[in-house]
């Protein structure tokens, strides 16, 4: 694919001086790794050549560079104050009861207290009850299981968050 074929927000995405580059893909995923070898492979040509390097980077981290991908992750139910993006993707907890508030806060401790990290989802698109629902399931994942689901659950936010990145109307 020629340079004329990437997309505008992708192809602005590829010029970005290494510095802006890295910040834009922190904000993203916390994980230094995973920023680190999206950065190497740039430029893409395609959003999902992108993807697929997000995917291939989130597959190789080590069990530190999960714990600091999720670091960057407030728990369910909790928001980041003033932070649009993690409003926007726990919106399914904005009008949930104070009773599945409360449910929330005792299960995200528990889970914490179990596995050492907040609880992580993919959050974009589901409802108070069904983050409650897959907490409790996933509370009695051995900590192995729930790592890789982690892993997974990540690899979704991040597609979601790359993909505000690099939209036409992007402003890095």
């Amino acid at each position: 694919m020629t340079s004329t074929s990437t997309p505008p927000g992708l192809a602005r995405f590829n010029a970005l001086d290494q510095d802006t580059a890295l910040a834009a893909l922190h904000e993203a995923c916390s994980s230094t790794a995973w920023a680190r070898r999206l950065l190497a492979g740039r430029p893409y040509a395609t959003t999902e050549d992108l993807f697929a390097a997000s995917d291939a980077a989130m597959a190789e981290l080590t069990a530190e560079d999960l714990r600091e991908a999720m670091a960057g992750h407030p728990p369910i139910g909790r928001p980041k104050p003033g932070d649009p993006t993690s409003a926007r993707e726990q919106s399914g907890m904005a009008g949930a009861s104070d009773a599945l508030k409360s449910e929330m806060l005792e299960l995200n401790l528990a889970y914490q207290e179990k596995f050492g990290h907040v609880f992580l989802i993919c959050a974009t698109g589901r409802t108070g009850e069904q983050m409650r629902d897959a907490v409790k399931e996933r509370i009695g994942n051995s900590p192995e299981q729930e790592r890789e689901i982690v892993r997974t659950e990540l690899g979704k936010i991040n597609r979601i968050r790359l993909s505000r990145l690099v939209e036409e109307d992007a402003r890095v």
